[in-house]
């Protein structure tokens, strides 16, 4: 691709996404657990897989980056684990980096707070990775669940110009942290796509841990992105919250027209700045 052409999204089930732009491809939130499989989130607690992903890990193209969310079992997995190279580079949480550099040794998984960016640069091309609040959990659940990073992505051309600007919200719940996040994005440069992680993630005891329906649809509304692209929300027997009820909670809003379904395997071209 070069950077006269706009970014595309592969969904390949989950929330892993391949993020394409000129020289750049990034993968999101690694999962590539079989139908079946038991994903581990911590605790004793285990989610069954219900889909098949669209590719398996020795099918991916060359990477330049992994942006991990966070470290569940569902986001980074134990085939991730075994097949990604332990020289790429992965963009997450301090946590998940410490873990990642010790025993499972990928030496150049980054850890960035809250604020902080990262640069990658390739044929005088820049993307710039930057984290942004998210929250798996309020109130005591919180110190149960492993921290979580929504990530901005800034892709630049040669001439510095941004071409694309991809939110990911990563796990999270529309806490105060998040709504203020949601009118910065807004009233600053905009976003020109959202990959947004729904499923309404419900644990033991009801519990709700990711976005479900009408939030989701509230955040959209919050960010306006010029385009929506929901994932997270049909993989795992913890999603209690269907992608029909997140379809029928944007329509209510007046914002259908802004979300791309995408199917696991299939490719959306993403809104470009030209």
């Amino acid at each position: 691709m070069t950077p006269d052409e706009p970014a595309t999204a592969t969904f390949i089930g989950n929330a892993t996404v391949l993020l394409r732009w000129g020289p750049f491809t990034l993968l999101t939130d690694p999962n590539f657990l079989h139908r079946g499989d038991l994903a581990w989130l911590g605790h004793g607690l285990v989610s069954r897989r219900l889909t098949e992903p669209a590719l398996t890990v020795d099918q991916l193209p060359d990477l330049d980056a992994v942006l991990l969310s966070h470290l569940h079992g569902d986001h980074w997995d134990r085939v991730a684990r075994r097949g990604l190279d332990r020289g790429l580079p992965i963009i997450t949480t301090p946590h998940a980096a410490r873990r990642l550099q010790g025993r499972a040794g990928f030496r150049r998984a980054d850890g960035l707070r809250t604020g902080e960016h990262r640069v990658l640069t390739r044929e005088r091309c820049t993307a710039t990775v930057t984290s942004l609040p998210g929250a798996h959990a309020t109130g005591p659940l919180r110190r149960l669940l492993p921290p979580v990073m929504g990530s901005l992505v800034d892709l630049a051309g040669p001439d510095g110009r941004t071409r694309a600007r991809v939110y990911i919200t990563g796990d999270t719940l529309l806490v105060d942290a998040v709504r203020a996040l949601a009118a910065r994005l807004r009233d600053g440069d905009g976003v020109d796509a959202a990959l947004v992680h729904l499923g309404g993630t419900t644990l033991p005891g009801s519990a709700v841990v990711t976005l479900g329906a009408e939030d989701g649809a509230e955040l959209v509304d919050l960010v306006r992105p010029r385009a929506v692209v929901p994932v997270h929300h049909s993989d795992y027997g913890v999603f209690r919250s269907p992608l029909a009820a997140f379809d029928a909670a944007v329509e209510r809003r007046g914002l259908q027209h802004l979300v791309r379904h995408v199917a696991p395997g299939e490719t959306v071209t993403l809104p470009s700045r030209g």
